[in-house]
């Protein structure tokens, strides 16, 4: 346990120095990460300081007898750092429809979910405004399906690609 608390401690306080720097940089960018929508999302990086992250997304599809619409909120904060790449953990939270039709009727079935996650935000060398990121972790849905555990696994085509202004 103490090995744990010095850990934790060492990952809150240490500054980041290898990164990529996205202090007051707004990203903007694409996932793929509502579990039961499956519906792919437009997002919003932000990170207010070298440490800590927000994003949100949002996402629909107004098909015919199988809409959907999605949206997350995350923030995370960065634990690692490697030359182009930030490590981090954090949580999200999200809402999402969709309708399935059961006989001869369209049902509306909604979710709520809630993730804890870690990932990492890899960029090119010399092109540091385009960040490619991976997550694993789980996720607890509960809705009108009932309950559901879940494993995250996401690469960086699921798990999104975001430009940086």
């Amino acid at each position: 346990m103490k090995y744990f608390a010095t850990f934790t401690l060492m990952t809150l306080l240490t500054p980041a120095v290898f990164a990529v720097d996205l202090t007051n940089r707004l990203g903007l960018g694409y996932s793929q990460q509502i579990g039961a929508a499956d519906v792919p999302l437009i997002t919003a990086h932000y990170y207010p300081n070298s440490r800590f992250g927000l994003s949100a997304g949002m996402g629909i599809d107004t098909k015919k007898d199988d809409s959907k619409f999605g949206a997350l909120v995350k923030a995370h904060r960065i634990i690692f750092t490697e030359n182009q790449m930030n490590f981090y953990m954090g949580g999200a939270v999200g809402y999402s429809t969709h309708e399935e039709v059961v006989g001869a009727t369209t049902e509306d079935k909604s979710n709520f979910e809630m993730m804890a996650l870690i990932g990492g935000e890899f960029f090119f060398t010399g092109l540091d405004s385009l960040g490619f990121t991976f997550e694993t972790g789980v996720s607890v849905q509960t809705g009108d399906g009932g309950s559901r555990f879940r494993t995250i696994g996401d690469h960086p085509f699921r798990g999104g690609i975001v430009f940086y202004f």
